[in-house]
């Protein structure tokens, strides 16, 4: 069974460019939440086309801040791009997005990244796509809408099975198209809504979507043994319980991916105070408040000094503000880039699969120098 993402150092990388795109449609989804559809010009054809659960990253100045977030993809592949978006409370961008936004108007949008995807070219068991399991809560669904749509297209031997968590009926994103798919492949695709809010006539059915549920709902509706390939996405709690109880079963770890798109209850390691020696966090190199780091994009070098308490991503963007970055939170994995010289330590990833950090690979947003010098490279 062979990992879904393309190799790290096999990546294409884009040049980080947003272009100007026409919002097609803006469709309610529930009362927090909207799915917009952008207009793609034939000349941005190649740069936007999209493979199944990857996310565009949207910017916008507000109060002359340049402001960013990204949003997952839930059209299947081979279709115009669609992002569902659910408001965050407080969130600026997400209830401008839900609230504010109507078809005709213009934003501005990065192309598609992100490697929480699969193999349409068969991966599986058998040179088929194989079985897949997503386990989504919330807002979480709208990737795996876009993966289970595009695998059920792509295989007709493959099968998915979601579980799906929510509050109540009335917040659950993508209700009809996930109904669709049910209806379209009646033999291949199984469903599970599960309810916290709401009381359904299976008890299964009824409560959070914890370790405790999880695990009575994996025992009851799926052969944990013919899996070939397992899809997270939702909060953090979710996703690490799911984990723990798929390595306690013995699910190779390669086959299990992952998404989050907050991680808030997760706060990464405090940085290295200025002046504090570096030794403490494993650097056996001469204390230095500062060091010398050269960031590469698209061929050209910009070497700076930076503290060593600031992330390469902050420190890089005075001299460097065409650097791709979005969430600054560790989980989009926009800003990543390869350490070719120096050694680096990244506080927190929800992004890398574990074969691009063996390789060298951090989200810079989340990356503290720790050596005099560090060259890190976004055009690997």
């Amino acid at each position: 069974m062979t990992n879904p993402a393309p190799p790290a150092a096999a990546r294409v990388r884009r040049r980080p460019v947003f272009h100007a795109l026409r919002v097609a449609a803006v469709e309610p989804l529930c009362a927090d939440a909207a799915a917009l559809t952008f207009d793609i010009p034939d000349r941005l054809a190649e740069e936007f086309a999209f493979r199944p659960g990857q996310c565009l990253t949207l910017r916008r100045e507000f109060d002359g801040r340049d402001e960013r977030r990204s949003y997952s993809i839930c059209s299947p592949a081979g279709t115009p791009p669609r992002i569902g978006v659910r408001v965050v409370p407080g969130g600026l961008f997400s209830s401008w997005l839900v609230h504010g936004v109507r078809a005709g108007d213009t934003m501005e949008v990065m192309g598609p990244a992100g490697s929480f995807t699969p193999d349409l070219g068969g991966a599986g068991h058998r040179g088929r796509l194989g079985h897949h399991v997503l386990i989504a809560a919330g807002s979480g669904i709208t990737p795996m809408l876009s993966i289970a749509a595009s695998v059920l297209a792509a295989d007709d031997t493959a099968h998915i099975t979601v579980l799906y968590g929510n509050r109540h009926t009335g917040t659950v994103m993508f209700a009809d198209e996930l109904a669709d798919l049910k209806d379209r492949y009646p033999a291949r695709f199984q469903l599970a809504h599960v309810l916290s809010r709401e009381p359904r006539e299976a008890e299964l059915l009824s409560g959070r979507l914890d370790a405790d549920r999880l695990t009575a709902l994996l025992d009851a509706l799926v052969d944990v043994r013919g899996v070939d390939h397992w899809w997270l996405c939702g909060p953090h709690g979710m996703v690490r319980d799911a984990r723990a109880i798929l390595s306690g079963l013995g699910v190779p770890a390669d086959s299990v991916h992952q998404e989050l798109f907050h991680a808030d209850d997760e706060p990464p390691a405090p940085p290295v105070p200025p002046g504090r020696p570096a030794t403490e966090r494993g650097d056996t190199t001469t204390d230095v408040p500062t060091s010398e780091v050269t960031v590469v994009l698209d061929g050209r070098a910009t070497t700076f000094c930076a503290p060593r308490h600031r992330t390469v991503l902050d420190g890089a963007q005075e001299t460097r503000p065409d650097l791709p970055f979005a969430c600054k939170g560790g989980v989009c994995g926009t800003c990543r880039a390869l350490v070719t010289q120096g050694r680096a330590d990244m506080r927190r990833n929800y992004a890398l699969e574990p074969a691009e950090v063996s390789a060298g690979y951090v989200l810079t947003c989340q990356t503290f120098a720790a050596s005099g010098t560090l060259t890190v490279d976004f055009d690997s």
